[in-house]
């Protein structure tokens, strides 16, 4: 089952667990949004109507933030106008968690919860301790040998020859 509704000026085609980015809207109660404004609903058949008022389509909003930048560059010829703007669009991401129609409802899958891995712990050997330690020390005198280079490469100075 999937529904048409239109947002922000714009139309989304929607099915259940569909991650949208509509135009910024204000807040939402509860992190939810509902979409009265649809435009169509297509059935378990694949029949689609055109709902006159009890269609509804519900989202949970997932995340809010910026587009990436677009360059405005206005420009005329011959009379030295440039003018360069940058503009980022506003939007929030919503996750349409129902579409309820003609007494069906129509419900996404609920979520896993990510659970995080526990970090493996690094076995404290003597052996493995030396190496490290041996490495420091490598790097430490490969730098100092470096800069030591460094001073002896300066100007030389030759003596010059008399006529």
């Amino acid at each position: 089952m999937y529904a048409v509704i239109r947002a922000g000026g714009k139309q989304y085609r929607v099915a259940p667990g569909d991650v949208i980015r509509v135009e910024k809207t204000g807040t939402a109660a509860n992190g939810t949004i509902e979409f009265g404004d649809v435009l169509a609903v297509a059935g378990s058949e694949g029949e689609i109507t055109r709902p006159q008022s009890e269609a509804r389509v519900v989202g949970q909003v997932v995340e809010e933030g910026r587009h990436e930048k677009i360059l405005v560059f206005h420009y005329k010829r011959k009379k030295q106008y440039k003018r360069l703007r940058g503009h980022r669009q506003p939007f929030t991401a919503v996750r349409i968690t129902e579409i309820a129609f003609d007494g069906q409802s129509f419900t996404a899958p609920a979520l896993e919860k990510k659970v995080a891995k526990p970090k493996k712990a690094a076995p404290a050997t003597e052996a493995g301790e030396e190496k490290k330690v041996e490495a420091k020390t490598h790097k430490a005198a490969a730098k100092h040998h470096k800069q030591a280079a460094k001073k002896s490469a300066g100007k030389k100075s030759t003596p010059k020859k008399k006529k």
